[in-house]
């Protein structure tokens, strides 16, 4: 086979874009107005080329995450760094059509292209390739991160083991070992991380935003300062609900372990929650004293004795979808999805979903294990693949969600809809726990969605004040913790210094990605579950509502789906639950009975709330 020298690929990539904006970027320079005509040919050019560089970003991406050495680092930061520059490019020529008669479609197209890019490279080339290389390498340190209990005394352990231990441990020295051994992965990546804020706000500030998190934003169809009051303003309503769970919990995990290491009143240590970043606390829910059915079942032990593979698990997702009406998946989406890690290398083995080529190369990238959580997990990221499959007709600036949350939501609806219903449906349990077993299994959805409420938040709002200077470099981890302190009352298992690095140690931080999609989808979610019931024609408590089997409801979220980024969030919204803003009264709604129990149970074993 005739083999290309990488040095030439970069140079003449290096060449092709510089030669394709040549005369954008004599335009811009231009005094003249532009002509609608000029405005149309600038977004159908910026349109085409961003997707063909980011098609090239995207398969370099799925290898180097997959195959982690240091030459698909460098082939994956130079596509990464080519899709960044140009896109950044084109937002910044952009401006020079903002005041031109536009159709509605080409307005909506420039908005857009405008926000094309989540991270932008400063001008100067020495610093776009800078970027690009501390990019790829955070991602690659953490998919490359390890614990090694003891020395070489016993096996390395990935965060797929360590998950899995803090998942199942009782014993509080070895859960906090294996959460120090992990969160040590991220002191490494400091100072990169430093320069890259540097290095993304200077190129923030030339597309006229203040820093990276004002452009982040930005990108919500209102003024950035509104959507942070906006996400306030609904936390402060959740607020409460998140405080009783609190308390119960922290009562419990004393009564597990003793008031020496869960003390009264103050924040619950992060290692004893069931999870590396104590964002979700579903792994610890057999310590809690909640009534417990006489049906009750436990589907990870279900599917480990049936024999359930990794590809099986995905088929009950495939299943789902194929019963509201949507198309199975295609074979390519079976032959080239990672569902197991491989015992060769290293991979990044946080879930994701892929859709390649924007057109039907769909595909998951998940270590599954055989259990409840990933059963659910499945559900969510096919979710994603089913989105981008179903406005892969939109033009290419349109392949996309109405916002980032959107994407996360319609996962977690669907994951909604794994109730017991849906398991006897599908033969996965034999009988549904009565509703007097409603308390218990609304308390196992809110040790994971209501848990997570705040933990969504924090991620964000941390990196905003990153961003914005608030925050310096000498205090990363001091506000890491006051900020988690302040939101979840967690606090970590030891004294922490800025020796270390606590934000590297979740994928989203070295990895780059916007979190607070995680947030507004813990809220649409319960919105547009509402509305797909109600499609339904279902009555009842929501809880026990499952879309499963219903043409209806798929064909109306189909239509949601179907317009990807076409139209303004609050239309797409509309179009499926009749809303125009976001609602929390669904979630409270769904967890109302749940919290008026915990009320209850924090009263009567004198449970203080708050720390």
């Amino acid at each position: 086979m005739k083999t290309t020298p990488h040095c030439w690929c970069a140079f003449a990539l290096t060449l092709l874009l510089a030669s394709s904006l040549a005369p954008h970027l004599a335009r811009a320079r231009q005094s003249t107005a532009p002509t609608p005509d000029e405005a149309k040919r600038f977004i159908e050019h910026a349109e085409q080329e961003l997707f063909d560089l980011g098609l090239k970003a995207e398969r370099a991406a799925w290898v180097q995450l997959n195959f982690i050495t240091f030459d698909t680092e460098i082939i994956a930061a130079d596509a990464q760094e080519a899709a960044n520059t140009a896109a950044t490019n084109y937002a910044k020529l952009a401006h020079r059509y903002d005041k031109a008669p536009l159709s509605p479609e080409l307005a909506r197209k420039l908005l857009l292209l405008e926000h094309a890019t989540e991270f932008p490279a400063p001008d100067d080339p020495k610093a776009q390739k800078e970027l690009a290389t501390i990019l790829t390498s955070l991602g690659s340190d953490y998919g490359k991160g390890k614990w090694c209990p003891d020395g070489a005394a016993k096996p390395c352990l990935d965060i797929t083991k360590i998950e899995r231990l803090l998942a199942t441990s009782r014993d509080p020295e070895e859960l906090k070992r294996a959460w120090i051994g992990w969160h040590a992965i991220g002191a490494p990546m400091r100072d990169r991380y430093a320069r890259m804020v540097e290095l993304g706000n200077a190129g923030s500030r030339e597309l006229g935003y203040s820093d990276v998190g004002a452009l982040w934003r930005s990108k919500y169809d209102m003024p950035p300062d509104d959507f942070a009051r906006e996400l306030d303003r609904v936390w402060e309503q959740l607020r409460p609900l998140y405080l009783s769970l609190h308390a119960y919990v922290r009562g419990q995990l004393a009564k597990k372990y003793g008031k020496d290491v869960v003390p009264p009143n103050s924040p619950i240590p992060a290692h004893l929650l069931g999870n590396p970043w104590a964002q979700e606390w579903n792994n610890v829910y057999e310590l809690m004293d909640s009534p417990k059915p006489a049906q009750s079942y436990d589907l990870s032990k279900i599917l480990v004795e049936r024999k359930t593979d990794a590809r099986g698990m995905v088929k009950y997702g495939e299943n789902f979808f194929s019963s509201i009406g949507f198309a199975p998946l295609p074979d390519t989406f079976w032959q080239r999805s990672l569902f197991t890690k491989p015992q060769d290398r290293d991979v990044v083995c946080h879930a994701s979903a892929w859709d390649v080529d924007d057109q039907d190369d769909l595909r998951i990238k998940m270590c599954i294990q055989i259990t409840e959580e990933d059963f659910r997990v499945i559900h969510h990221e096919l979710g994603h693949n089913y989105y981008q499959r179903a406005y892969n007709q939109q033009p290419p600036l349109f392949r996309g969600s109405a916002n980032d949350g959107f994407h996360e939501a319609v996962g977690d609806t669907i994951a909604l809809s794994v109730t017991p219903e849906y398991l006897k449906t599908i033969g996965l349990i034999d009988a549904v726990p009565p509703a007097s077993g409603d308390t218990d299994y609304l308390l196992r959805q809110a040790l994971e969605k209501v848990a997570f409420l705040p933990f969504g938040l924090v991620i964000d709002k941390w990196r905003w004040e990153v961003f914005s200077g608030k925050i310096k470099p000498a205090e990363y981890n001091k506000s890491w913790w006051e900020l988690r302190q302040k939101y979840q009352g967690i606090a970590p298992p030891i004294a922490r210094t800025e020796a270390d690095f606590d934000p590297g140690a979740k994928y989203h931080v070295p990895a780059n990605v916007p979190y607070m999609r995680y947030f507004l989808a813990r809220i649409y979610q319960f919105q547009f579950q509402r509305a797909l019931c109600k499609t339904a024609g279902y009555q009842g408590p929501l809880n026990r509502c499952s879309i499963y089997g219903n043409k209806g409801a798929g064909e109306k979220l189909n239509t949601m789906l179907s317009l990807g980024a076409s139209k303004p969030w609050p239309e797409a919204l509309e179009s499926i639950t009749g809303q125009h803003e976001l609602d929390a009264s669904a979630l409270a709604d769904y967890f109302a009975p749940l919290k008026t129990w915990l009320d209850t149970q924090n009263e009567k074993n004198n449970y203080p709330v708050g720390w």
